[in-house]
């Protein structure tokens, strides 16, 4: 599930990584809702800094936030990328 960065990866000038408790700030999902979303390719996936600790690209997380926005935008178009909906009881 989680990647691993690589050398150049590490080397890139600007990149900011940030961890779980900074994503839940920033995305309004909880974190198992983030987890199926990655699984299934629909949000940036987690690199992994430690056994112990991931992290996840600002810019990725940035860009993805835009597509959501975007598409919430256009009239008559569902989310691109639709978060599932438990069936009430």
């Amino acid at each position: 599930m989680a990647r691993v960065l690589t050398e150049s990866e590490l080397k890139v000038p600007g990149r900011v990584l940030i961890k779980r408790r900074q994503l839940l700030q920033k995305v309004p999902l909880c974190e198992r809702t983030i987890l199926n979303l990655e699984k299934r390719g629909q949000f940036p996936r987690r690199f992994t800094i430690t056994s112990r600790l991931v992290a996840w690209d600002l810019k990725e997380v940035d860009a993805w936030i835009a597509e959501q926005q975007t598409a919430a935008r256009l009239p008559g178009v569902p989310q691109a990328h639709p978060v599932p909906r438990r069936p009430s009881k």
